[in-house]
């Protein structure tokens, strides 16, 4: 599958060589023109990295990263502006930038951050999971939903981590207590009924019902609630 990178720039000369340059290079670059353009796209699609500029139409660059970071969005961002004095790359960098690049600036070397930048988050998404808003962090073994951290225990994790993997398929009672108790489902024990009950209370204290019950076939993380409880 190709990477999808979204440029975010009005001066129709550089955006015109970013998208060309970028797309020979084996990319899937887009341009967005302006501030507006920009922050429907980052809402409304998934993109592997944003080449975002400085001052635009509208909504200025620092703005709408700073939104994107308050919604806790991680797709990594070059920023690119013509200020290259040590205050203007602090601000960027506060912002949520995770590189910065003054104009003008070498192809070549865009090209290098791109790899590096793309790199950078694989190894990240390798030791990370995520569905919807809820994510995963396996190196730390922690969890969080809508950006707050959800206080589980092990065993909560490790089943949260079993319903992350699976999304929309139906897990049955076996197969869950084979893969996270490492034990034979003998019909009688509700522990995972408990642990189930403990692990919605506590990701429904930041948003609606995400586990439902299959009556008679298991559980599945879905978010439409076709629940029969």
């Amino acid at each position: 599958m190709s990477v999808r990178l979204l440029v975010v720039e009005d001066d129709p000369g550089i955006s015109d060589f970013l998208v060309r340059g970028l797309n020979e290079e084996g990319y899937t670059a887009e341009l967005a023109k302006d501030g507006r353009h920009a922050w429907l796209r980052l809402q409304s699609e998934t993109w592997d990295l944003v080449i975002l500029d400085w001052w635009l139409p509208g909504e200025d660059g620092i703005h709408i990263l700073q939104r994107f970071r308050q919604r806790n969005r991680v797709t990594p961002v070059l920023f690119l502006t013509a200020r290259d004095g040590v205050n203007e790359r602090v601000t960027g960098l506060d912002a949520g930038a995770d590189d910065y690049l003054t104009k003008p600036f070498a192809f070549e070397e865009l090209l290098a951050r791109v790899r590096v930048l793309l790199r950078r988050q694989n190894q990240a998404d390798s030791m990370s999971i995520e569905y919807r808003d809820i994510r995963i962090d396996l190196a730390q073994q922690r969890a969080t939903r809508a950006g707050e951290s959800l206080d589980l225990t092990a065993k909560e994790l490790s089943l949260l981590a079993m319903f992350v993997r699976n999304p929309g398929r139906v897990l049955s009672r076996t197969r869950i207590y084979s893969t996270v108790w490492d034990e034979n489902f003998d019909g009688l024990s509700n522990t995972l009924e408990v642990h189930v009950k403990d692990l919605r209370r506590k990701l429904e204290a930041f948003g609606p019902r995400v586990i439902q019950t299959r009556r008679g076939q298991g559980y599945i993380l879905e978010s439409q609630d076709t629940s029969h409880e």
